[in-house]
C-alpha cells in the first residue's frame, strides 16, 4: 500500500517507551459527499474504522469497525487500498505513540444497521453523518472542541484526518 504521509509532531522523548496501534479506515462517497462519525460532543469529524484486534486482517478490520462506529454494510467486493498515514506524537500513556493508518475506498450496502460503539464513542455521541470535503475541514478546524483539545493526541488525529480528505477530494474528484 502507498504511503501517504508522515505526520510526526516531534512533541516526544525519542528514548522514550512506545505504544504501537495499526488502525483501519473506511472512505465511503455517496453523492459527493464523504461518510464521517461527528462527534455531538465535540464538534468534530473522523473517518469511520478503528484499531486492528489480535490476528485480524485490515479487510477484516474495514469491515467490522465502519460496521460498529457507523452502522454502514461494507461490500467485501467493492474494498480498494487508497494508502497509509503513520502517525508519530507524545502518546498519553507511552512516551511515543505510533499509528498506522490504512485507508480503503469502499462501497456500503443501502441502509443501517445498529451500532456498536466502544464506551468513548458512545459518549461522544458518535453518529453517522454524509458530509462535504469542504464542511469536514471547516468544523475540524474551527468547531468548538476546547475540552477534547486538551487530550494530547487529538490535534494529531485532526491534522490527519483533514489531510486524508483533502486528498480524497484532489485525487477522487469530489
Amino acid at each position: 500500500m502507498r504511503e501517504l504521509f508522515v505526520l510526526d509532531r516531534k512533541n516526544y522523548n525519542p528514548n522514550g517507551s512506545v505504544g504501537r496501534r495499526p488502525s483501519v479506515r473506511g472512505i465511503i462517497i455517496r453523492d459527493g459527499q464523504i461518510a464521517m462519525m461527528y462527534s455531538k460532543k465535540y464538534e468534530y469529524y473522523k473517518l469511520p474504522g478503528g484499531g486492528m484486534e489480535e490476528n485480524e486482517s485490515y479487510i477484516d478490520t474495514l469491515i467490522r469497525e465502519v460496521r460498529e462506529e457507523s452502522g454502514l454494510v461494507v461490500k467485501p467486493e467493492t474494498i480498494r487500498e487508497f494508502g497509509y498515514v503513520k502517525r508519530i506524537e507524545k502518546g498519553r500513556i507511552e512516551d511515543i505513540f505510533i499509528q498506522e493508518n490504512f485507508y480503503y475506498t469502499c462501497e456500503a450496502e443501502e441502509g443501517l444497521v445498529a451500532q456498536d460503539l466502544d464506551d468513548y464513542e458512545a459518549e461522544e455521541e458518535f453518529t453517522l453523518e454524509f458530509v462535504t470535503p469542504e464542511r469536514i475541514i471547516d468544523i475540524n478546524e474551527n468547531g468548538n472542541h476546547l475540552e477534547k483539545e486538551g487530550i494530547i493526541t487529538f490535534q494529531g488525529m485532526i491534522a490527519r484526518e483533514n489531510r486524508v480528505i483533502r486528498m480524497v477530494q484532489e485525487e477522487l474528484g469530489i
